[in-house]
């Protein structure tokens, strides 16, 4: 069988065997095609390869600059065609089976300025909503909870005289975290309308700390609701979530001197590593240091 014919059987059994759509398949067509075409380019009949030509493919890939994510797609038709390969006795071994995929590219969090977080807190209105919004956008900030954490916040994790709270993160662990004073001031407001406000029939709502309209627990997805509501009347052009305030928390503060294992145990992250990402926004810090620290790092000074 030529080696297409032998492509084209392996498609085939792909559609009939475990069902995937059209459009897959095709995409799997191309990408053998294309490694076909590589072997046809260095005299290579049939599938037997090297593993310095299975290199050599990768690096192939790499020059074209394609996406991430096609790479890997192509990696996986090409092991699962080997796979087939050795099934029906046309090799003995897959030469790609150690080839791991491409690693994608961690996008940096969007972050918001200390300008743009005073102008959302800013917005927030006099009336109970307006006081509870105050409030979340400054716990959000100061502390850098996750949403799931801050929901999850009942009155007695509050430590009003020592200015702190007792948060569950990940995995179980609690943490300690702490209120600035615009966190402290919003608390002072919002805790007497909260008595006002709570639905005293349920139990689990006279426990919680932050509630909604109906006096009830808010969940995460109500605090996405808020937050985008505000976005909506802010003249911010940048994609905000409950998780963009933690970026912004993590990235100020070490912007502002912090050690960097002193966020990692604030953000309650169990690795360094998670943390690091944020080492890569403090730029403006560096720039400033530089331009007052270096003789030539400023602007030219007139003579």
């Amino acid at each position: 069988m030529e080696s297409r014919e032998v492509i084209d059987s392996y498609l085939s059994k792909l559609m009939s065997t475990r069902g995937l759509s059209e459009a897959t398949v095709t995409a799997y067509r191309q990408d053998l095609e294309r490694f076909y075409r590589f072997l046809l380019e260095e005299a290579v009949e049939g599938f037997i390869i090297p593993i310095t030509l299975v290199r050599a493919f990768i690096a192939s890939l790499t020059r074209e600059g394609l996406s991430v994510a096609t790479c890997n797609r192509m990696l996986s038709a090409i092991k699962g065609f080997y796979r087939y390969l050795i099934k029906e006795g046309q090799v003995i071994s897959n030469p790609f089976e150690e080839i791991r995929g491409f690693k994608k590219a961690r996008r940096l969090p969007d972050v918001l300025s200390e300008k743009e977080i005073q102008e959302i807190i800013g917005m927030t209105g006099k009336d109970f909503q307006g006081i509870r919004d105050r409030l979340i956008f400054e716990m959000l900030y100061s502390t850098g909870c996750r949403v799931s954490e801050l929901v999850g916040i009942d009155y007695k994790d509050v430590d009003l005289s020592r200015r702190t709270i007792m948060v569950l993160g990940k995995g179980g662990k609690d943490r300690l975290v702490f209120l600035g004073r615009g966190a402290m001031d919003a608390l002072g407001v919002y805790l007497p309308l909260r008595e006002h406000h709570v639905n005293k029939d349920d139990p689990d709502a006279m426990r919680c700390l932050i509630i909604n309209v109906r006096g009830c627990r808010l969940t995460q997805r109500g605090i996405t609701y808020i937050i985008d509501g505000y976005l909506e009347k802010s003249t911010l052009n940048k994609r905000v979530s409950p998780h963009t305030f933690r970026h912004t928390f993590a990235t100020h503060i070490l912007n502002h001197g912090a050690d960097i294992r002193i966020v990692q145990e604030m953000l309650g992250h169990s690795s360094l590593s998670t943390t690091q990402i944020y080492t890569h926004m403090g730029t403006e810090k560096l720039r400033r240091v530089f331009e007052q620290a270096h003789p030539h790092g400023g602007r030219r000074r007139n003579s």
